[in-house]
């Protein structure tokens, strides 16, 4: 499929390539609202704006797809232009299909985050700016300007190219994608395993951004044993999903998160200082 800058001889509302060029300026901001609660949300929502404009005339539709992507998002930003081009694509095939089940976009945007990521974070963090951290820092040891300037130049070059290039791709693959499932019939299909993989992805991050441990130990002498340990031993990370579990249920009662975190932070505090927990 071609993305063109006229609208083809149909009533169905395309995106255009000025389209994804705003959401592609608008995508270089994703984490300049980088918060707890939902991490890329903000930034993420920002970018997709001008194309939820574009396809949704109804302000009640507008609404709802402000909201889907208000959801809990984070993964490496230069490689988040790639789900912003799928999430483009499957909105606008929910603009123009009325069966269109929406709950496929949040699903297949929390099966992609967590690949992405650890992709992301290897090419860039973990390989391009240690290359250009290494040329920049030899050449300014040297006392030669071009070393902070062949830094910026080496990384900032190659992710800007990546994020384009994956915006373009995201958006084509997504289209075309889509038009074979839904030929297919298999999207119900699609949207209940993208579903599945998206909760085993966030499941598997609760051992990586809950940290809780019991201070203390068992026993005397040489056989005491770290009650943590003894934790562990019954089911690894059990305090992280315990804790994690009433948080969501206290969500799903609309508690506010404020309160919440202010009742996180207060058990914390106390919880150390009477040696509960271990620091």
């Amino acid at each position: 499929m071609k993305i063109s800058n006229n609208l083809e001889q149909s009533n169905d509302v395309k995106v255009t390539k000025n389209d994804l060029k705003k959401m592609f300026l608008r995508g270089l901001a994703l984490e300049y609202s980088w918060n707890y609660e939902r991490q890329q949300n903000m930034g993420y929502c920002y970018a997709m704006l001008p194309i939820i404009k574009k396809l949704y005339k109804k302000k009640e539709e507008q609404i709802e797809a402000v909201k889907r992507h208000m959801e809990f998002f984070n993964t490496t930003p230069y490689v988040s232009t790639l789900v912003l081009g799928i999430s483009t694509a499957m909105e606008e095939s929910n603009a123009n299909n009325e069966d269109f089940d929406t709950s496929s976009i949040s699903s297949v945007k929390a099966s992609l985050m967590s690949p992405l990521a650890g992709i992301g974070d290897s090419l860039f963090w973990g390989t391009l700016r240690v290359i250009a951290t290494g040329v920049g820092t030899s050449l300014s040891l040297q006392g030669n300007i071009l070393g902070p300037i062949l830094f910026l130049l080496l990384f900032n070059i190659p992710q800007f190219i990546v994020r384009y290039v994956c915006m373009i791709s995201g958006y084509k693959f997504g289209t075309k994608f889509l038009e074979k499932i839904e030929d297919s019939g298999l999207m119900p299909k699609l949207t209940y395993g993208a579903s599945i993989i998206g909760l085993i992805i966030i499941g598997a991050m609760i051992p990586g951004m809950v940290n809780i441990k019991i201070a203390g130990m068992m026993g005397t002498g040489d056989s005491a044993v770290e009650i943590q340990k003894i934790i562990d031993g019954i089911m690894p990370y059990i305090l992280p999903l315990g804790l994690t579990t009433i948080i969501y249920s206290l969500l799903q009662r609309k508690l506010k998160v404020i309160y919440i975190l202010i009742g996180l932070m207060a058990l914390g505090i106390l919880g150390t200082f009477l040696g509960i927990f271990a620091a």
